[in-house]
């Protein structure tokens, strides 16, 4: 079996310190984009928050836990629609009445993400008996089966013409009020700037839960049922129940990005999730990297932003043209841009923008130790090799106080026997 080794020599305290002064300095500077970016901007970038949850609990699924998901837009939608129906009081719309409980906002959304959970827990038998493509089908069912389901029931989801989603609001702070005079260092701060922020404030402890997880004996137990089933079953792990927990925690992700889709939309629709959403989350995770935290973010920026920022300025750009010219639409050029993508990081680079960033880190790390310069840390710090890269010939990785997160090479670790 393989030894995973802790360094906590100076170099990887070096490295922990750098990383944490990276991430501080990142947030300081998402934190001040209010004061200065257009409220285009500010939507454009809650829109990105919410995809970054729906594919931080993807990767976890697929990339960590190997287990092919095309029914990721049912728990968005099962997520979505809780939220609206219990935060929503009940009303009649013409000859549509629409149910509601009237629940404060924040309790709406912590329940609208447990339902979520509990929808991915009841479809995780069904998991736990296919593997590979017939998992990826029969979760794709899961979509069809989700949208008449919810159309047929207007009264909670509104049928086919949806509903509206209720304004969040927190221990009396309105976050969709644009009328409130209220301002920051002159600003105004209306309801982009607060879904803003609460979008990153989420973005944030979603992370850092995720790389918890992985970095803890159960993730280490997830990627010892990835690598092989029956080897982590022969060390006392748990497979069935580790499978079953991974689509808890995907679906619970999942549901609370549907709760921010909802937000940032303002209605929601049956037909709004379809499978397009659940290949498009699949794109997200594939560019970034299948099990890479990061990666997920970064892939969501590119295949959520661009068709935003495509249509933002499709006046300016000479081969986009207006919807139902014939020519190609700035909707249809992101697809083409991000599907091509797809394909060539599928050929050249399989393990996506992680594993360029790893390979980057690595040959930076090499050219330090033919230079004799100790200003990067050779024996692990900072950055983890994505799924797929293994351990030195040994059979031991070098983890530091770092440590790479997101991927300790597997080739089932001691700790992981005993399952979590």
């Amino acid at each position: 079996m393989s030894d995973v080794r802790v360094s906590h020599g100076p170099r990887a305290a070096l490295a922990t310190r750098l990383l944490l002064v990276s991430l501080l300095v990142a947030l300081l500077i998402l934190a001040a984009l209010p004061l200065y970016l257009e409220e285009f901007w500010l939507r454009v970038g809650f829109s990105i928050f919410a995809a970054v949850i729906g594919a931080i609990g993807l990767t976890i699924l697929v990339g960590t836990t190997g287990q092919l998901s095309l029914g990721h837009a049912f728990f968005l939608a099962v997520g979505a629609i809780s939220y609206c129906w219990l935060a929503s009081e009940p009303s009649t719309l013409g000859s549509r009445h629409l149910g509601g409980l009237g629940l404060p906002p924040l309790l709406a959304m912590v329940l609208a993400v447990l339902i979520s959970g509990i929808a991915g827990l009841l479809f995780s038998p069904v998991a736990a008996r296919l593997r590979g493509i017939y998992l990826g089908i029969a979760s794709l069912g899961l979509v069809f089966v989700g949208q008449h389901v919810l159309n047929s029931a207007s009264p909670l989801t509104g049928g086919y013409n949806g509903r509206r989603t209720p304004d969040f609001s927190l221990f009396g702070f309105v976050f969709d009020d644009d009328n409130s005079g209220l301002k920051v260092l002159g600003v105004p701060f209306g309801r982009a700037e607060r879904l803003w922020y609460l979008g990153l404030v989420l973005v944030v402890l979603a992370a850092w839960f995720a790389y918890g997880l992985l970095r803890s004996r159960p993730g280490r137990a997830l990627r010892a049922v990835r690598d092989g089933e029956i080897a982590a079953a022969v060390t006392g792990i748990d497979v069935t129940g580790y499978r079953a927990r991974a689509f808890l925690v995907s679906s619970m992700y999942a549901g609370l990005a549907g709760v921010l889709y909802a937000l940032s939309i303002g209605s929601v629709a049956p037909e709004s999730f379809t499978v397009e959403v659940s290949i498009q989350y699949l794109a997200i995770i594939l560019l970034g990297g299948l099990g890479s935290v990061g990666g997920a973010m970064a892939g969501a920026v590119f295949v959520i932003g661009l068709p935003l920022l495509l249509e933002q300025y499709s006046e300016s750009l000479p081969f986009l043209a207006e919807p139902g010219s014939g020519g190609v639409t700035s909707a249809e050029a992101a697809k083409y841009a991000y599907g091509i993508a797809v394909i060539l990081f599928v050929l050249f680079q399989p393990r996506g923008l992680a594993g360029i960033a790893y390979a980057l880190v690595r040959r930076r790390r090499a050219a330090a130790l033919r230079r004799g310069d100790d200003g990067l840390p050779p024996d692990g710090g900072g950055t983890a090799p994505p799924r797929g890269e293994r351990a030195s010939a040994g059979g031991t990785a070098d983890v530091d106080a770092a440590g790479a997160a997101t991927s300790v090479p597997v080739g089932a670790p001691a700790d992981a026997t005993s399952g979590g």
